[in-house]
């Protein structure tokens, strides 16, 4: 795991004190090593700088940028079977002189070029200088569990691992693309390709993007899609047979995220998803296995005592830490710089605390992140389907038509029901579509379109996401299906994934994600709905699994939310930073947001109304960025 950073400017101006700067930015992310190299082309000057977390080979035979021939390869991630594809490697003449997976991955490209990736089980965010044929590819993983930003404007092409980077060079323009900020403020994250700033792109899962040391003209090329995956025809083997080979590809997928030269451990939630990992790992070894969990002292979050029982019966060396709101407000102002774009998952604080529990005792840790979406664990999928087939589709175009002719915030009784006018818009567009996976767009908003453009200062357009694929699921088998292709494309990789990217990475430690395995991924998207939710069970298959390694009584029991008890904390110890960041003066300052409108929603929230706390948390998240990123 590491961090990378990269130019090539067509104007030549750009040099290796940019470069370092640029790389050594990320130092959380690789503290053990860094790496700089520039390169001067007829046409451009190329950097590539490398900061080095060592997990595989933790000699200096590692050390990046490597080269090999006409080749330059920086890095970021795991390729867990490189030992088989160098086998493959040195049976076609290649030699070795280090064991690290970088070099693995360099060579695989000098023979197979970026089909190499076909090979790869892993995750990975790379750059592959190829002098030979004077271009510059930069590749993302399938899932998109690593990131990767480029920036091109002004005959320059910027890319690295988090937006940070960019600020270091001069030729950047760190200028707010507003339609982006109204996604944040109605997702809580800004889905993919977008970026906060204006010419600032998140590279696409399963993508590479290509770019010429002539001419530039960065073309982008897809090499693996989950909705591909979703399209091929189901599979026809039985329930026992489906229960098998899950079981067999978890097995597979968990024992290559193992693979390391340093302490490995389990972020154990108590939740199916981490239990699984926990459970699987501790049964196919003698040794225990290290898992950490965070819980709270606001008892209706705090799933640490089941997450204890747990790792109790499975016989782990378990790591627990009980927080409050004094650990959440040292974490409050970090948040900017560990996510240097806003993001406002709820979940930021304590995942980022159980990072630094983690970080005590290991190098990598383990999530259960993806089990959700693969397995069909969210309500809103089961929503998404019920609000759309409940009724015949004419009763839902008159109903949507109707209550487009009532305000929400006149009708006795509803009006003073939590968050009703949002619940009522969403209802009104949902019944309008008709579409399972439209309103899984607008279950998943925090604020509905018209109402971000009530907080925004400034007119925006509307950008086209992974949300509004419409036809292009057509292929897809099944309504669920059909919505899982969806979050995976939307919410895992968007918010997830970059949730615990960014929290590990702020304590130098490597975040995996093995229910994320490519293998797994392709084989339960062919598995039908009904075997996916059966008997009104989410996550059947899953759970049927992991009830082999924990008894049922254990595991059954009300979910709690992984979240941080936000409205508990707003009332007392948040309440000053609340009225200091979303004050009027502050929100018009950035000349982005109704101030007005803002602290109206604030004084209802504050007076006792029924308004949603994610809408206030999402603005003091932007306020917060704003202040660190455009102010400084």
């Amino acid at each position: 795991m590491c961090g990378i950073a990269g130019f090539i400017d067509f104007s030549r101006r750009s040099g290796e004190e940019i470069l370092r700067g640029m790389t050594d930015v990320l130092q959380h992310r690789g503290p053990n090593d860094a790496g700089y190299k520039t390169v001067e082309h007829p046409s451009c000057t190329i950097g590539l700088g490398h900061r080095r977390l060592s997990i595989l080979d933790l000699s200096s035979s590692g050390h990046q940028p490597m080269e090999f021939g006409a080749l330059t390869i920086i890095f970021n991630g795991e390729v867990y079977n490189y030992k088989e594809i160098r086998k493959e490697l040195e049976q076609h003449g290649y030699t070795f002189s280090s064991g690290s997976d970088t070099e693995v991955l360099l060579k695989g490209y000098d023979l197979w070029q970026e089909k190499v990736v076909d090979k790869c089980i892993g995750m990975f965010a790379f750059a592959i200088l190829d002098q030979a044929r004077e271009e510059l590819v930069l590749v993302r993983d399938r899932a998109g569990v690593k990131p990767l930003y480029y920036y091109w404007q002004n005959n320059t092409l910027l890319f690295a691992s988090e937006l940070k980077s960019f600020h270091q060079h001069p030729r950047f323009r760190k200028e707010i693309d507003v339609n982006s900020l109204s996604l944040f403020l109605q997702y809580s994250y800004i889905p993919a390709p977008y970026s906060i700033f204006k010419d600032t792109w998140k590279l696409k899962p399963g993508h590479l993007l290509r770019v010429s040391l002539k001419h530039g003209n960065p073309s982008l090329e897809c090499y693996w899609s989950v909705l591909n995956a979703y399209s091929q025809p189901l599979v026809k083997d039985n329930e026992e047979e489906v229960l098998r080979k899950t079981e067999a590809l978890l097995q597979s997928a968990y024992k290559y995220r193992m693979v390391s030269d340093v302490p490995v451990g389990v972020f154990l939630s108590g939740g199916y998803d981490s239990t699984s990992v926990a459970a699987i790992l501790q049964a196919g070894t003698a040794s225990r296995i290290k898992t950490f969990t965070i819980g709270y002292k606001e008892q209706q979050f705090d799933e640490s005592a089941e997450a204890k029982k747990i790792a109790m019966h499975l016989g782990t060396d378990h790591h627990e830490w009980i927080v409050g709101p004094a650990d959440a407000l040292s974490v409050l102002h970090k948040l900017p710089e560990i996510y240097d774009e806003p993001f406002a998952d709820n979940s930021t604080v304590p995942t980022t605390l159980v990072s630094l529990l983690a970080s005590k005792e290991v190098k990598v840790a383990l999530g259960g992140d993806g089990g959700d979406e693969i397995f069909a664990g969210y309500n809103k999928f089961n929503q998404s389907i019920g609000y759309t087939s409940r009724m015949p589709r004419a009763v839902q175009v008159m109903a949507s038509a109707a209550m487009g002719l009532v305000n929400p915030e006149h009708i006795p009784y509803f009006n003073k029901k939590y968050n009703f006018a949002t619940r009522f818009e969403k209802m009104k567009l949902i019944w309008h579509s008709g579409k399972p996976e439209m309103a899984m767009k607008y279950i998943s908003q925090y604020v509905t379109e018209s109402e971000a453009d009530h907080y925004m200062g400034v007119p925006v357009e509307r950008y086209k996401t992974n949300f509004d694929l419409n036809g292009n699921l057509t292929a897809v088998n099944g309504k669920l299906n059909r919505l899982l292709a969806v979050d995976y494309m939307t919410f895992l990789v968007d918010n997830n994934l970059v949730k615990m990217d960014r929290a590990t990475m702020s304590v130098s430690i490597e975040g995996r994600e093995p229910m994320l395995d490519h293998r797994l991924v392709e084989y339960l998207a062919k598995v039908p709905d009904a075997l996916k939710t059966k008997n009104n069970i989410n996550k059947y298959l899953l759970k049927t699994i992991v009830h082999k390694y924990v008894p049922r009584s254990i595991m059954e029991r009300p979910k709690k939310p992984f979240i941080a008890p936000l409205t508990e904390w707003f009332k007392d110890e948040l309440k000053s930073q609340m009225d200091h960041y979303l004050s009027a003066d502050n929100l018009n300052s950035t000349g982005l947001i109704n101030g007005a409108n803002v602290q109206a929603l604030l004084q209802r929230y504050q007076q006792g109304g029924k308004v949603s706390h994610q809408k206030l948390w999402n603005l003091l998240v932007f306020q917060l960025w704003y202040e660190r990123w455009m102010k400084k």
